[in-house]
């Protein structure tokens, strides 16, 4: 291998690096002038012991002065690892280049010593990552964190770029600025947090923004303003941006060409709305058809209700004092009215605060409430825990992130059991067997039962997490964004898992969720929420087709564009 392109390990700190990318724009090598980054039969390995992976095969794509490129693909398609490259922001070892070449305004990025890539980084390009809490300094304020960058390419004292920091705070949107540029990144929001990763990203006034995957943990409303506030600044300051994604629908609106990625190669790149309109590659007209996929079947009008909830009320007391008097009430869940019938899907909606999970656990009796419920014709609403254990196994619950609800320390087989074991439920071989059969249901296979959580994908993960529900044969699941952190094309595996799993079993299911596109997909009607109140309620095509209420509209136009 040339030792040229054997580039030197770089660990990336939050300070050389704190910058990433929020859109994408598609590669047109034809005119080289007009090009800020072209990459040019670029292959990218990860070497551990005597072998080799191939993570990035032969790319050759360019991202031009002003526009948006948008780097779209599954998990593991390369596309991260394809625009860390540019930067050199991979470790190695492990990485390499054996082939290829990266030019940035004509300089070969994977030739520059250590000293002119610590010149580019942060100044001339900027990175937004994906999770802002992994990338934020816990330990320093912002105001510190964003003053370091400046201190770092401008030579600024703190003093001197104070004035500076506030002007970004105040121009991504950060409320009292002056009382925010103190504060600790755990005491901001997530789109606080991705605010100032943008001000950290955009503090020098990059030429080129590289965003990688920067909203998928956020609501859709949050998403388009933080969109928005990008395109705003790439028009103001002329910037290029690089944006890394799986979010087709935000492809759609913010970038001006498209590079589709599928294990380490390019499937298809082109002008976005004519890629949209006629796309070429089997691949690329399958990630497009996840955009359009709405549930036909109809829910059988005599189904009988299986979860009814009046006037439910989660409030939580707000208390001051030495005495700790209750001054006022967090309204969670403020007086809502429901019911779910026997095979129904129902989607609540809104945005994060909302209430939304509060209420689940509210109807599973997991937090203490108000109000009258009943569960299968029997009220439960005065039922204390050991009153309600019998009812537990018919009602399940599937957390958000699989592999935090799932034990490192126990195998699969354990974990899909468990339920079976502490409800005292069969004998050991009878619990085997049941495992063995509920992997099948859900698409594992079973001689992984022995393996942990850590030895698998997040789509197999979640399947772990269905299975462990499954086993206890319930009547009622509730899913809390079961898809959130998964590619659009193992989301939509998911919900015809899902799907697949209600029609056999008859299961009804609560899905909560801020992605409209999988409610479509998956859910009969829907329940708008908002500050603990319900906003609107329809059925699911009634509500897309035609919101009454302008909240709705606008969770609507966030998610689909329209």
């Amino acid at each position: 291998m040339d030792n040229k392109k054997q580039a030197k390990g770089v660990v990336p700190s939050i300070l050389t690096s704190a910058v990433k990318l929020q859109d994408e724009s598609v590669i047109d090598t034809t005119s080289a002038t007009d090009n800020l980054v072209e990459i040019d039969n670029l292959t990218v390995q990860f070497k551990q012991g005597e072998s080799t992976n191939t993570v990035v095969s032969s790319v050759s794509l360019a991202v031009k002065r002003g526009e948006t490129l948008a780097l779209v693909g599954e998990s593991g398609s390369g596309k991260t690892v394809t625009a860390m490259s540019i930067l050199r922001l991979l470790p190695s070892p492990p990485a390499q280049w054996p082939s290829g070449e990266i030019r940035y305004d004509g300089r070969d990025m994977l030739t520059l010593n250590e000293r002119d890539l610590r010149e580019m980084r942060g100044n001339r390009i900027g990175v937004i990552f994906q999770e802002p809490m992994m990338s934020l300094n816990p330990l320093h304020t912002v105001g510190k964190q964003i003053a370091e960058v400046l201190q770092i390419h401008k030579g600024y004292s703190m003093v001197k770029a104070q004035p500076l920091i506030l002007k970004w705070l105040e121009r991504v949107g950060i409320e009292n600025p002056k009382e925010k540029i103190n504060s600790y990144p755990h005491q901001l929001s997530g789109g606080q947090q991705q605010r100032v990763m943008i001000a950290m990203a955009l503090a020098n006034e990059p030429e080129l923004l590289i965003a990688d995957e920067p909203t998928t943990a956020l609501d859709v409303t949050i998403q388009a303003q933080i969109l928005d506030l990008i395109n705003e600044l790439k028009q103001e300051l002329g910037m290029s941006v690089l944006f890394i994604t799986h979010d087709l629908t935000i492809v759609k609106r913010f970038s001006d060409r498209v590079v589709v990625m599928k294990r380490g190669e390019i499937m298809e790149q082109g002008e976005t709305q004519a890629l949209f309109a006629d796309p070429q590659h089997p691949y690329t007209k399958e990630l497009l058809q996840t955009l359009h996929v709405r549930r036909k079947d109809t829910l059988s009008s005599d189904a009988s209700v299986l979860l009814e909830a009046e006037d439910l009320k989660v409030w939580f007391p707000i208390q001051k004092g030495l005495l700790r008097r209750t001054v006022d009430h967090v309204k969670a869940v403020d007086g809502i009215s429901l019911k779910v019938k026997q095979g129904e899907s129902l989607g609540i909606v809104g945005e994060s605060g909302s209430g939304k999970t509060t209420l689940a656990h509210a109807l599973l009796k997991l937090v203490k409430s108000e109000g009258g419920f009943s569960f299968d014709g029997q009220s439960i609403a005065d039922l204390d825990n050991n009153a309600m254990r019998p009812f537990r196994q018919s009602m399940q619950l599937i957390f958000q992130d699989p592999y935090g609800s799932l034990s490192p320390r126990m195998s699969v087989e354990e974990i899909i059991g468990e339920g079976l074991e502490i409800h005292n439920i069969g004998t050991q071989e009878e619990r085997d067997a049941k495992v063995i059969e509920t992997m099948r249901l859900v698409e594992l296979e079973p001689e992984w039962k022995d393996r942990y959580p850590n030895e698998f994908s997040g789509g197999q993960r979640q399947r772990i997490a269905i299975a462990r529900a499954l086993i206890m044969e319930p009547k009622l699941v509730i899913l809390d964004e079961p898809t959130s952190a998964l590619d659009r094309t193992i989301q939509m595996q998911i919900v015809e898992l899902l799907l697949k799993l209600q029609r056999e079993k008859g299961l009804t299911y609560i899905f909560i969720t801020h992605d409209l596109m999988i409610v479509q997909a998956m859910c009969h009607n829907i329940m708008v929420m908002r500050k603990g109140k319900v906003v609107e309620q329809g059925m699911t095509e009634s509500i897309f087709d035609n919101p009454q209420e302008a909240y709705t509209k606008e969770l609507l136009s966030a998610a689909v564009g329209n």
